[in-house]
């Protein structure tokens, strides 16, 4: 199976993971919708492409859930369907949480969860229709547990996992997949566009995503893995093991955690 020709749509697609998946699948031969709230940006991604003319942006606000069926009228009607959903898009947080106001929890769960739920919602009639269609989620290792300073964005990739999981047996006899991408640390500017617990940007670059694997490499390595269908996908570095002693040994991980040093 290949990606030539295919219709993929990915969300946060100005910058990090989705920049690169833009790059990756447009060299494959795919013809994208790429969407973000940054227009000049996308414009700029378009044009670094090798082949721009297979790109059509949507600018969307994934926080303003009540216009996404519309976008997505939008997307599915430019190309006449849309075989892979690849919602990227998304933010982080980094405060404890006793000091995180709640509106800037419900701006992350509302990016975060309920912006990829309303999008998947309204691209899927179109699949079941079809009886054919992919939705792959950028979820994180903080799907799987949590760390110091991530309380909402753990609780946010928690709630996509769950989300997601239940979805997939209700659309399995539709011949459409559900694949939930479990990054670890990337090379992006994730932490930097982070919320403080007042709602200001974070404005530093996590030790972590500084020494993370590179965003094209990470995207190199996972479009084989949504090739084949795989369910749950788990790329980066030796911080992946967490995700097993989680499930094994979950009272070592979380004294390990405790003792680790997390920015």
């Amino acid at each position: 199976m290949s990606f030539n020709n295919k219709i993929i749509w990915i969300t946060g697609a100005s910058s990090g993971i989705g920049e690169a998946l833009t790059y990756e699948l447009n060299q494959q031969g795919a013809k994208l919708i790429i969407s973000s709230r940054r227009k000049e940006t996308l414009e700029q991604v378009k044009n670094n492409c090798s082949n721009p003319s297979d790109i059509h942006i949507v600018t969307l606000d994934l926080a303003k859930t009540d216009e996404l069926p519309s976008k997505a009228e939008e997307a599915i009607s430019h190309w006449g369907h849309v075989d892979y959903l690849f919602n990227n898009g998304g933010i982080s947080q980094r405060s404890n949480a006793i000091d995180t106001n709640l509106d800037v929890i419900r701006t992350v769960m509302e990016i975060n969860f309920f912006g990829s739920v309303a999008l998947t919602k309204a691209v899927l009639p179109s699949m079941i229709e079809r009886e054919s269609g992919h939705i792959v989620i950028t979820s994180s290792v903080m799907g799987k547990f949590g760390t110091r300073l991530r309380s909402s964005y753990a609780a946010s990739k928690h709630a996509l996992h769950g989300y997601f999981d239940s979805l997939r047996q209700e659309v399995y006899d539709k011949n459409i997949k559900i694949s939930l991408v479990c990054p670890g640390f990337i090379k992006t500017n994730v932490t930097k566009n982070a919320l403080e617990g007042d709602g200001s940007k974070h404005n530093k670059m996590g030790k972590g995503q500084e020494h993370g694997m590179p965003a094209d490499e990470f995207a190199r390595k996972l479009i084989p893995k949504i090739n084949r269908g795989k369910e749950e996908i788990y790329i980066g570095g030796s911080e992946i093991w967490a995700v097993y002693l989680k499930r094994f040994f979950p009272r070592l991980l979380n004294k390990m955690l405790r003792k680790v040093k997390v920015t």
